[in-house]
């Protein structure tokens, strides 16, 4: 019999797309997991790797979480027969309790939500989502230099 966790895959072939930039501009205060509603050829898509959640947003509208700005390039094999909009709103599947906590939360000031990451979940595609705060210039700053010095770390562990 073969082993199915034996696939030669890592922890991080499971990850689409990352949002790095979100975690450089924003202080993570509380994440979710929330399931997408797509067509095939997204899903298609999504196996090939081709998304992009730079600049994407959570909505908020009538009970529903709804994913903006999300890229999401289609194969040209995939979708001959339906023409396919890259950036359109897709639904976040989450449960009531979720939502009225995301939307409550997002209703202070300062505060919003943002995707961080698309990532396969067994045979299901997920996102994780998260309500962030904005950071100032200067927590910019201090993250720049903290990442700079991990770095010079490394450096002189690798060499010695």
């Amino acid at each position: 019999m073969a082993n199915k966790k034996g696939k030669g895959k890592g922890p991080s072939s499971s990850v689409i797309a990352q949002n790095k930039k979100a975690r450089f501009e924003y202080h993570i205060d509380e994440t979710f997991e929330a399931g997408l509603a797509l067509a095939g050829w997204e899903v298609k898509s999504l196996r090939a790797g081709k998304a992009q959640l730079t600049d994407t947003y959570i909505l908020i509208k009538n009970s529903e979480a709804w994913l903006l700005g999300s890229h999401i390039t289609p194969l040209n094999t995939a979708s001959t027969h339906e023409i396919a909009d890259p950036t359109r709103t897709r639904k976040l599947l989450l449960h009531r309790k979720e939502i009225a906590k995301i939307f409550s939360r997002t209703q202070d000031k300062g505060h919003t939500c943002v995707p961080l990451k698309l990532y396969w979940k067994k045979n299901l595609i997920k996102c994780e989502l998260a309500l962030v705060t904005g950071k100032k210039q200067h927590d910019k700053r201090a993250t720049e230099k903290e990442r700079d010095w991990n770095r010079q770390k490394a450096r002189i562990m690798r060499d010695h």
